[in-house]
């Protein structure tokens, strides 16, 4: 097994693309902020289910029809709800530029978390396998 493979290397980098992911989605959502009728868009939160266990994304494989999945977005893992919005204005658009540069700001936290544990992680394993670094 590489060092990569192991199962907590593997969750921080999952973790790391799915902000990586957001980041472009919630910057969509500032720069449509003026685009009458849009809507703004988020990403679910991964999960992380033990191998062998029984996933959303299976379940989905699973169906044979795309009308089968009502609702669905045209985008693979965006959450369908809409968060409650309070300001819509009369064009229609709900981005409220307040909410979504705080979810900016709580993603960015979120994934230097991520990275510092994901290199932290490497040097430990460097460390056991008696490299310095």
């Amino acid at each position: 097994m590489s060092l990569t493979g192991s199962p907590l290397i593997s969750m921080l980098k999952t973790r790391m693309h799915w902000h990586q992911t957001r980041q472009k989605l919630l910057a969509e959502n500032v720069s449509n902020a003026d685009t009458p009728g849009f809507q703004p868009k988020d990403l679910k939160v991964p999960t992380f289910a033990p191998s062998g266990a029984v996933t959303n994304a299976s379940l989905v494989a699973l169906r044979t029809d795309p009308s089968h999945l009502a609702g669905a977005s045209d985008r693979a893992g965006e959450d369908p709800r809409n968060a409650r919005r309070f300001e819509i204005t009369p064009s229609g658009n709900a981005v409220s530029l307040e909410d979504e540069m705080l979810k900016v700001a709580q993603n960015q936290s979120d994934y230097q978390l991520a990275a510092s544990l994901y290199q932290k992680s490497l040097s430990m394993l460097r460390t056991a396998v008696g490299r310095r670094g």
